[in-house]
């Protein structure tokens, strides 16, 4: 099975299950993954997502090299805009997801990372976007989600050279919100996650779209925010936390 799952107090953890293979991405991985996250935004129980990689060494250190070796122009690009829909059904979807990054990831793995709402990393964990080496750029969006996370000038260092980067590091460069001991970092992700399920689902989505939407070039992200905050007003959580404040209690958002 290329993938493990387990759901704990309303959040599902999916486990990439190839640690004998560094936990690589092949082509079905990514689509249980996906399958695996539209599942869990159905799921009325699942609040939130974490998503690692099995063992202590990595948590996707790269595309299955082997599988696309002799791939052609189309069959390539088909495979890039299946990895794309992929992360977009993470970076777009209605419910918190964080990479709790527990050693390599590189390439789709860097880019796998990128798409989740937050990042998480320990100590030893390494991120980088080596395509440059195999004589192909990024195929999963991290020409673009990188440069978002931490600028032109970093992320194009790190495209053109190939160059990983350490924990510290993508720390300081925005790319990871916090580095964890790696025996605490399910715990944190998870501390995290119900949290965030304290406040208002239908908010917290309308967040991502705004978010989301400031990266499109053909869409005005202070329009979406007007409309997002406008449509608010007529949710029942906007009641439910307005009638909470004016009583001076905690809002329940999930009755």
């Amino acid at each position: 099975m290329n993938l493990r799952t387990e759901i704990d107090d309303n959040i599902l953890t999916i486990f990439i299950n190839r640690e004998e293979k560094m936990n690589a991405l092949n082509i079905q991985t990514l689509q249980d993954i996906k399958g695996a996250v539209e599942d869990a935004h159905a799921n009325d129980d699942v609040h939130g997502i974490i998503i690692t990689g099995s063992g202590s060494k990595a948590f996707a250190a790269g595309a299955d090299i082997s599988e696309f070796a002799n791939f052609g122009e189309d069959e390539a690009t088909n495979m890039s805009a299946d990895g794309h829909e992929v992360m977009n059904t993470i970076e777009e979807g209605t419910k918190p997801v964080i990479a709790a990054v527990n050693g390599f990831a590189l390439g789709g793995g860097c880019e796998l990372a990128m798409a989740c709402h937050l990042r998480l990393a320990s100590p030893n964990a390494k991120f980088g976007q080596p395509e440059v080496n195999l004589g192909v750029p990024p195929g999963y969006g991290g020409t673009q989600r990188l440069v978002q996370l931490i600028g032109k000038g970093r992320a194009m260092h790190m495209l053109i050279t190939g160059d990983a980067i350490d924990a510290q590091k993508a720390e300081q460069y925005g790319l990871v919100n916090e580095v964890v001991e790696q025996e605490q970092l399910l715990g944190r992700a998870k501390e995290i996650l119900k949290k965030v399920a304290k406040k208002s689902p239908s908010a917290v989505h309308k967040v991502f779209k705004c978010i989301n939407d400031y990266y499109c070039p053909n869409v005005n992200g202070m329009q979406r925010e007007i409309y997002e905050f406008g449509s608010a007003f007529e949710t029942n959580d906007f009641k439910v936390g307005t009638t909470a404040f004016l009583n001076k209690e905690k809002p329940n958002f999930r009755n």
